[in-house]
C-alpha cells in the first residue's frame, strides 16, 4: 500500500511540529515512537507546540546522537619494558661504581623503571627528621649517563676532566656533580627547603619541557564517553598553549646563585633535544627511591601520571618500610608500577608481616581522580590497572637453616632452595600475590653478600645472631593480560650487600588507530540541527526557515 510523503513523516515525528489535526488514529505498530525515544525525544504522548520546546527537542537530538557514535577503531602496538631493583645498604655512588649491572646497555627498551631501596641510611634522622636527597640526585645523574650515553661519551659522572669545548651543559654539570655536592650541603647549612628542592632541581633538566601535561588527563577528544557526565574533555595536544608554567620555574632555577653547579645542572634544558630519553616520575621516601624514563617520542602518550606513598616502617607508617607506586597511561592501556620495601626479620612468622604488607599497600594506596573515559574511569586502585608489575626487597626469606641452605648453594641446588622460598610457600597457598606471576629463578639467592665481596655475610659472622640465611629477597612479579616476560636475571655488582635484580617485558597495549585519529575532528562529530529536522518540504517548513536564518552557512 503506497503513501504520501506526508503520511509517511506522521509515524516519525508525530508530535514534534506542533500539528493541528485531530486525535490520530491508534497505533498498532510502536516501533516509530520507541525509536524516537531511542534518540531522546519526548514521549510520543507529549503534545509539545511551543517553538522553544521544538528547539529543545532538537538540540537533545544533536547531543544524543554525539553519545551514539561508534567506538573508534583501535589497534595493539607493543612495548618493550625494563624494570630493575637494587638495595644498595644505605650508601652513595662512587666514581668507581659500573651501572651496568642495573641499567645494562644498548637494551633499547621504551620505558625503564628502576627503583631503589636504602638509598639512604634508615636512621632516626631520616625517617623522623627529614630525608637525604643528596644520594637520589646523584643516582639519577648516574641513571641519566647510563641511558643517553653517546658512543663517544663513556667517561664516568664523578670522574673530573676537563671538559671538552663541543661538550653538552648537562655533562658540564654533571661532570662537576660529586666535588660540588658537599659545597652544596654545607651552603644549605641543612637547610629544610633546601634540601628538598635538590632533587627537583637536578631532575629537571631530564624531564619533558611540558612534563606538566603528564599528570593531566590526554583522552583523545574523540573518545566516546558513555555520558554526558562521564566525557574528559581536553584540548588535542596540538592546540595547548606552549608557554608553560614549566619555562617559567626553568628560568627561575637558572637564576638560583646559592652554587655554581646548581645554576649549571638547571640551564640543562638546552640540551634536552639530545636526550633519548625523558625522565617523567622521580620520588623518594626515606629510602625508598623510584625514576621511571620513557624513549622522548612515546612522551606524548603518556598522560594520568600520579604517585602514591604508603608507609609500613615504624608504628606500622613511617616511611623506613612500604612503598611507591607509580600509575599512569600508555596509549589506552593503563600501568601500576610498586616499589616496595617490606618487613624485614628471618625468624618464623615474619613472613605474615610481609604478607600484611602487601595486603595492606593494596588496600590503601589510592591515587588522585582524573578523569573518566570509554565508561570506565581511570584507575585508583592498584588492581584495578589493566598492567601491574611490583617490584623491590620483599624481603621473603629461605624456611631452611643456614647450614642446609649453604650444603644447597654449594650443589648450586636452585630449584631444592626455591621449594623452602617463603614467597612462593606463601603464594601457593593462596596468603598473597594471588594471581600474579614471577618468572623461573635461575640465579643465586641476592641476599646477604659481604660489601665489595662473592662471599656471602653469613660465611664470615662471627656470631649466629649476625648470621643472615642467604636468600631471594629482591622480586620482580607482575599481573595483566598481554604480558610476557623476556628475561629474569641478577646483576653482580659488588656495590652492595644485595645484587640488583632486572627484568625485560614485552607488554601489548592498545592505542587509537592512527588513521581514524588523523580523520576525526571535534567538528565531525557534531551534527548540524538541519542534518536532524524532516526533509518534507509541508511539516515544519516555518521552523525549518527560522533555523536556517540563524544557522550559517
Amino acid at each position: 500500500m503506497a503513501f504520501s510523503g506526508e503520511e509517511k513523516m506522521k509515524g516519525c515525528h508525530p508530535k514534534l511540529f506542533g500539528t493541528k489535526e485531530k486525535k490520530p488514529a491508534k497505533r498498532t505498530d510502536g516501533s516509530s515512537c520507541n525509536a524516537a525515544g531511542d534518540i531522546g525525544l519526548s514521549s510520543c504522548k507529549t503534545v509539545s507546540s511551543s517553538p522553544l520546546r521544538t528547539l529543545s527537542g532538537v538540540k537533545s537530538i544533536r547531543l544524543s546522537h554525539f553519545l551514539a557514535q561508534p567506538s573508534m577503531n583501535k589497534t595493539t602496538e607493543t612495548l618493550r619494558i625494563f624494570v630493575s631493583t637494587w638495595n644498595v645498604g644505605g650508601k652513595a655512588p662512587t666514581a668507581e661504581l659500573n651501572m651496568d649491572d642495573f641499567v645494562p646497555p644498548d637494551d633499547n627498551s621504551d620505558i625503564y623503571v628502576l627503583g631503589f631501596q636504602e638509598i639512604v641510611p634508615l636512621n632516626a634522622g631520616n625517617v623522623l627528621v627529614v630525608e637525604d636527597n643528596e644520594p637520589a640526585a646523584k643516582w639519577l645523574v648516574l641513571i641519566n649517563q647510563a641511558l643517553n650515553r653517546t658512543a663517544d661519551n663513556d667517561t664516568n659522572v664523578f670522574q673530573h676532566q676537563p671538559s671538552p669545548s663541543n661538550e653538552s651543559t648537562s655533562s658540564r654539570a654533571s661532570s662537576s656533580l660529586d666535588a660540588s655536592f658537599s659545597d652544596l650541603t654545607k651552603t644549605a647549612s641543612g637547610s629544610t627547603i633546601f634540601q628538598k628542592s635538590l632533587l627537583k632541581s637536578i631532575s629537571k633538566p631530564f624531564m619533558p619541557l611540558h612534563r606538566k601535561q603528564l599528570k593531566t588527563c590526554n583522552c583523545p577528544i574523540e573518545m566516546i564517553k558513555s555520558s554526558y557526565k562521564d566525557a574528559c574533555f581536553r584540548r588535542p595536544k596540538k592546540h595547548v598553549d606552549e608557554t608553560d608554567s614549566s619555562g617559567e620555574e626553568e628560568k627561575e632555577n637558572t637564576r638560583d646563585s646559592r652554587s655554581s653547579v646548581l645554576s649549571e645542572v638547571t640551564s640543562a634544558p638546552t640540551a634536552r633535544d639530545q636526550l633519548k630519553y625523558n625522565l617523567i616520575v622521580c620520588k623518594q621516601m626515606v629510602g625508598i627511591f623510584v625514576t621511571v624514563w620513557v624513549k622522548k617520542e612515546l612522551v606524548q602518550h603518556i598522560g594520568h601520571l600520579r604517585t602514591s606513598c604508603i608507609g609500613r616502617g615504624i608504628l606500622g607508617c613511617l616511611g623506613n618500610k612500604g612503598c611507591i607506586s607509580v600509575s599512569m597511561t600508555v596509549h589506552q592501556t593503563s600501568f601500576c608500577f610498586i616499589c616496595s620495601h617490606l618487613a624485614s626479620g628471618q625468624k618464623e612468622g615474619d613472613e605474615f608481616k610481609r604478607n600484611s604488607d602487601v595486603l595492606e599497600i593494596l588496600r590503601l594506596t589510592l591515587f588522585s581522580r582524573l578523569c573518566r573515559r570509554a565508561g570506565r574511569r581511570i584507575p585508583e586502585r592498584i588492581l584495578e590497572h589493566d598492567k601491574v608489575i611490583w617490584f623491590g626487597d620483599l624481603n621473603y626469606r629461605i624456611a631452611l637453616s643456614y647450614a642446609d641452605t649453604k650444603k644447597f648453594l654449594t650443589e648450586n641446588n636452585w630449584d631444592a632452595l626455591f621449594e623452602k622460598d617463603q614467597l612462593k610457600i606463601e603464594r601457593d597457598a593462596g596468603r598473597v600475590f594471588k594471581g600474579w606471576n614471577e618468572g623461573k629463578i635461575y640465579f643465586a639467592p641476592t641476599y646477604k653478600y659481604s660489601c665489595n665481596s662473592d662471599a656471602y655475610a653469613g660465611e664470615t659472622a662471627t656470631s649466629n645472631k649476625k648470621r643472615r640465611t642467604p636468600a631471594w629477597c629482591d622480586r620482580i612479579l607482575w599481573r595483566g593480560d598481554g604480558t610476557s616476560q623476556l628475561s629474569y636475571y641478577r646483576g653482580e655488582s659488588k656495590f652492595s650487600d644485595h645484587r640488583p635484580v632486572c627484568g625485560t617485558f614485552i607488554v601489548e597495549v592498545e592505542a587509537l588507530d592512527r588513521k581514524a585519529r588523523r580523520r576525526s575532528s571535534n567538528a565531525d562529530m557534531r551534527i548540524g540541527a538541519e542534518e536532524l529536522l524532516p526533509k518534507d518540504k509541508n511539516k515544519g517548513k516555518g521552523l525549518s526557515r527560522s533555523l536556517s536564518s540563524k544557522t550559517p552557512q
